[in-house]
């Protein structure tokens, strides 16, 4: 018995030394990948590709990745790296078996690199605002004599000063420092009337529109560029298993359930949004489960009308939505949340089981701020977490914390660095772990959720 045992350890020892040295010297192609369990793929953070949002990996690149290894049996192992150079040479080093991000299609790799699997055609487009009285450019010429901003040393100012060339002048290009903001900053303000126009790409563009619904984003002022995921020239195999799977899933429900995800879902709200709070009720309720949210809060130590603001800011009370994101029930709770917690399947949409778990996750969540002594930003921190994940708001603490800031204060220390995660010298510091964040909906979350608690209070008793 005891040689068999020492056979079977020394056969796994073998097998995974060759495993490894495949990896690093030999052939490791699909076959070896799949004997591995697991698929090792570079991207980048980013609004369009991954990020963390309510402590769960999203983005549409790593979704559909996700997919392509679901349909395998893989397990993703996700390395985001620096910038598309930095990939390139980590994937040439073998270091990683895949690019699941969009890498333009040209000339120059073609002999070192194999484009496959998810391919997109995109192009440059006119980001301009669309609301009553705001007459539409339908023509790029029409940007003669218009101000376009775009960012210093980028892509954009590239192409508007083509354009520019090509229309024999006439387009007012304001540039604007890079370091200070990001596209999306400058898609924000076309949406609150501060700049008539900005450029983006369409995906970004698409992204955007779902949280900004007084954008529009139809005029192309690029030419049309090809971009794909990419592997080495030496894994032939996987590349055509990556082809295989997109010919066959393009069509599928899944598939298009990612795309609508991303780029056609609406994920902000409006100030009318903001301000329509919940009138309270002749009979002094807020809502048909108010006897849920009063024991629940009690048992957990939470204002009861806390619960109930919070429940109306992620469902409205609806007891079987979904943001999104997958935040479900009247609590907004994420599925891998809840299922901590011990629901599992439909137990989510139960009115009372989904209120009690949410409790309990509010509880957790101001336990972990127990130091900050204020118990006003301790709610604030606690909220800020409920919404875009504890992680992003630790990070934000150590870059208020870093810089001077007061990491217990919310207004204008840990809100101010939760917001500069948008951009790329904030959220690769050192002291973050968690990457690239988005935080408008989590400081309007932030604030709507407590200017309601503070109505319900005021309006009723405890």
């Amino acid at each position: 018995m005891n040689k068999v045992l020492l056979f079977s350890l020394l056969l796994s020892f073998l097998c995974l030394s060759c495993g490894k040295w495949n990896r690093q010297e030999g052939t490791y192609d699909f076959p070896q990948i799949l004997q591995a369990d697991t698929l090792r793929v570079l991207t980048l953070n980013a609004s369009t590709s991954y990020f963390l949002y309510r402590d769960q990996p999203m983005g549409y690149h790593y979704d559909m990745i996700r997919d392509f290894c679901k349909h395998h049996g893989l397990f993703p192992e996700i390395i985001v790296a620096g910038n598309t150079s930095v990939m390139l040479q980590m994937l040439q080093d073998r270091k990683a078996d895949l690019i699941a991000y969009s890498m333009p299609v040209t000339n120059a790799l073609k002999d070192s690199i194999r484009y496959c699997g998810l391919e997109q055609i995109s192009h440059q487009v006119l980001v301009q605002r669309a609301e009553r009285g705001d007459a539409l450019l339908t023509d790029v010429t029409g940007l003669i004599g218009k101000k376009v901003t775009v960012i210093n040393e980028s892509k954009y100012l590239d192409r508007m000063n083509n354009l520019n060339d090509e229309l024999g002048g006439g387009i007012l290009i304001d540039v604007i420092d890079s370091d200070t903001i990001a596209v999306e900053d400058l898609i924000r303000m076309v949406s609150r009337g501060e700049i008539a126009y900005t450029v983006a790409d369409d995906d970004v563009a698409m992204l955007n529109h779902t949280y900004f619904g007084n954008l529009n984003v139809d005029l192309p002022v690029s030419f049309d560029q090809r971009s794909s995921w990419v592997v080495r020239k030496d894994t032939p195999l996987l590349a055509d298993s990556l082809d295989s799977w997109i010919e066959n899933r393009t069509a599928e429900p899944a598939f298009m359930r990612i795309i609508k995800r991303y780029f056609e879902e609406t994920k902000g709200y409006s100030d009318a949004d903001r301000l329509s709070f919940r009138e309270i009720s002749g009979h002094g309720t807020l809502s048909p489960f108010d006897s849920y949210f009063k024991r629940y809060g009690k048992e957990s130590e939470i204002d009861w009308r806390l619960l109930a603001s919070i429940s109306y800011q992620e469902s409205r009370f609806e007891t079987e939505g979904q943001s999104w994101a997958g935040a479900t029930g009247l609590m907004g709770l994420m599925p891998a949340t809840a299922a901590s917690f011990g629901a599992e399947g439909d137990q989510i949409l139960d009115p009372e089981k989904n209120i009690s778990i949410g409790a309990k996750y509010m509880k957790n969540l101001l336990h972990k701020f127990r130091f900050i002594d204020n118990p006003d930003e301790r709610v604030k921190m606690a909220l800020a977490a409920y919404n875009g994940g504890i992680g992003h708001v630790s990070d934000a603490m150590a870059l208020t914390e870093k810089y001077g800031g007061d990491k217990e204060a919310w207004e204008g220390n840990v809100e101010r660095y939760l917001q500069l995660k948008r951009l790329e010298q904030y959220y690769r510091d050192p002291v973050c772990k968690n990457g690239y964040f988005r935080a408008d909906e989590t400081i309007n979350y932030v604030r709507d959720v407590v200017d309601r608690w503070m109505i319900y209070k005021e309006k009723l008793k405890e």
